[in-house]
């Protein structure tokens, strides 16, 4: 696959358009990759790619049963806890992190997670690629690509010092505040 068909794709979806039913993103192995029209942080590019992922995410125990359909959704409206993409982004645009339920879990609350959901909306535009392979096609990538917003594999990249310290003072500040219900 030639990286150009994330890094500067034919076509991008919004988050209406992906949360739309039915969805146009296809319940397939791949990868996909988040564009923002307005960067996260003063430091980062607008209108161009920032994170690639993948679907299914294999470990050494498990394969993961998301799909392409799936795991973009997610991100789009699930939480913090549940995507690195959702933490950085909430992190980078200062909301705050809290501990909820147990504790143990970390997210930016009801209405910072609905804060982030309407910031996404109107500035995260997403491509995919199905693919057979996610797990080999996304260590390249992100070898290849400038994506900022990804840690794993990426420390090679000049925002990742500053996006791990952004996230460790947030979640330090996290485990400061009482559990939130």
């Amino acid at each position: 696959m030639d990286v150009t068909a994330l890094a500067r794709p034919d076509r991008l979806w919004s988050v209406e358009e992906v949360l739309s039913s039915p969805s146009p993103v296809p319940a397939a192995a791949g990868v996909y990759g988040w564009h923002f029209e307005e960067p996260p942080h003063p430091e980062l590019p607008g209108r161009r790619l920032l994170y690639v992922g993948m679907a299914p995410r294999r470990t050494t125990t498990r394969t993961s049963t998301q799909n392409l359909a799936t795991r973009v959704r997610y991100h789009c409206r699930g939480n913090a806890a549940g995507s690195t993409l959702r933490l950085s982004l909430g992190c980078l645009l200062g909301l705050e992190l809290r501990r909820v339920g147990s504790g143990r879990r970390l997210t930016f609350g009801r209405e910072g997670e609905a804060e982030l959901s309407r910031w996404m909306a109107d500035n995260a535009r997403v491509c995919w690629v199905e693919h057979a392979e996610p797990t080999a096609l996304e260590s390249r990538l992100i070898a290849e690509l400038d994506v900022p917003l990804n840690i794993d594999q990426n420390s090679h990249n000049a925002f990742y010092r500053r996006l791990r310290e952004i996230r460790a003072q947030a979640r330090s500040r996290a485990r400061e505040l009482p559990v939130a219900s």
